[in-house]
């Protein structure tokens, strides 16, 4: 067994990193750590864990814990470690962008491994430190790393994702009011999201940055989830993208390719990608479809855990979508 502890407790992400490792065969939880909630019930803020933990919500961390997840918001994560200390020996999973380029990837001694298992598992498997990809950057790279990594991927690349209300987090905003997001939708951020630079350093470890990528990403009046879909130039058939990627993911337990058309429902509340490619006069789209909280977020940052400590990759992360 293994302890962990988890700062920023109280968002959406530390809520789901909590509803896993009370479930995780091999970890105990040390800690929750929340300054705006300290002394309260997790329950209190995650009222389904009700009756399931007596946890409270603590302003003090252990700095020997095994391995700390910090949800905090961008730039917070930093601030957060310049402020308290870790032994050396502490594992740190950052769900934050703070350490996810390379050149911001070195802190205080500390180097942190981009945690994309399907791209990255044997440096994930030796790391001490992990920066956790973003949700679209998951979505999006498990949708194209295979053309990548056969240099394949066109010139221009066209991707449209949309992203459930969760996915800007718990603090309240003008559109994630109900009254705004209900039968409403919009894109933000059209060409320059954050997730970009992630997404093209991690394509390019695999093929010369010789391709343009045009991103627009949406927002969506349901909860959690992503869908992105995404086309690009392929000579191919079918047939051949099909192997293609089947290949590529043949030992990544949680990224499936399905020849039957894919939806978003099947994927919510669970660590899957789910993959779908159709050949059309030469282009060929690939859809991809995540739940921004578990894949995209603390169901990763879990899968990370398991590579880091030597447990089964899936342990703790067998969890039942709602379809219906």
């Amino acid at each position: 067994m293994i302890k962990a502890g988890i700062i920023g407790g109280s968002g959406y992400t530390g809520g789901e990193l909590i509803r896993i490792l009370l479930n995780h065969p091999l970890v105990e939880i040390d800690f929750v750590y929340s300054t705006t909630r300290a002394g309260t019930k997790v329950s209190s803020a995650h009222p389904d864990l009700l009756g399931v933990t007596s946890l409270n919500f603590t302003d003090k961390i252990d700095p020997d814990t095994d391995v700390v997840f910090l949800c905090l918001g961008h730039g917070n994560s930093m601030k957060f470690l310049k402020e308290h200390s870790f032994h050396k020996e502490t594992r740190i999973i950052d769900l934050s962008r703070d350490f996810r380029l390379k050149e911001d990837s070195s802190f205080q001694g500390r180097n942190f491994v981009y945690g994309l298992p399907e791209l990255y598992r044997e440096d994930i498997r030796n790391a001490k430190n992990i920066a956790n990809p973003g949700c679209f950057a998951t979505a999006i790279q498990l949708a194209l790393l295979p053309l990548a990594a056969a240099r394949l991927l066109g010139k221009e690349v066209h991707i449209n994702a949309t992203t459930g209300a969760t996915g800007a987090g718990a603090s309240l905003s003008p559109t994630t009011h109900f009254s705004w997001r209900e039968n409403n939708m919009s894109h933000y951020k059209a060409f320059t999201h954050q997730h970009l630079d992630e997404i093209e350093e991690s394509l390019s470890f695999r093929q010369t940055r010789d391709f343009k990528l045009w991103f627009v990403p949406n927002r969506g009046d349901f909860t959690r989830g992503i869908w992105a879909t995404a086309y690009t130039r392929f000579s191919g058939t079918p047939e051949d993208a099909y192997e293609l990627y089947r290949d590529f993911y043949a030992k990544a337990p949680f990224t499936n390719v399905s020849q039957d058309p894919i939806s978003l429902k099947p994927v919510v509340n669970t660590n899957h990608c789910h993959l779908h490619l159709t050949v059309y006069e030469g282009m060929l789209l690939i859809s991809s479809a995540i739940d921004n909280l578990l894949k995209g977020a603390s169901g990763q940052a879990v899968q990370n855990m398991n590579l880091m400590f030597g447990f089964e990759e899936e342990a703790g992360l067998g969890l039942k979508s709602i379809v219906f």
